[in-house]
């Protein structure tokens, strides 16, 4: 089992997220962190290989994680010992304004 942990930047990216979906629908929010629970037990576990991101992102190493249901990506770096999420990435936001993050 993977380690996972989750910059402070994410975390705020899924926290500002949720309440506004929560806003806009009550419930909508939990909904919201409970897929973003689900997709880190899928890193945690390891279940499937994830591929690396397209373009000037791939250079980082940087692989996404698609949200069922949410128009967002989890952006993460596998390291030796643990897997970082660097972002939690509405799919309308800018491509690769996490890129900074992604640097050790």
């Amino acid at each position: 089992m993977r380690t996972v942990r989750i910059l402070e930047e994410a975390s705020q990216e899924a926290i500002e997220a949720a309440a506004w979906y929560e806003h806009e629908q009550p419930g909508l929010g939990a909904e919201f962190f409970a897929a973003i629970d689900a997709a880190i037990d899928v890193i945690e576990e390891n279940f499937i290989p994830l591929p690396p991101l397209p373009e000037k992102a791939g250079d980082t190493g940087a692989k996404r994680l698609i949200l069922e249901r949410f128009p967002y990506d989890l952006v993460l770096i596998e390291l030796p010992a643990e897997t970082v999420v660097i972002a939690i990435a509405h799919h309308s936001r800018k491509p690769g304004y996490w890129l900074e993050r992604a640097k050790p």
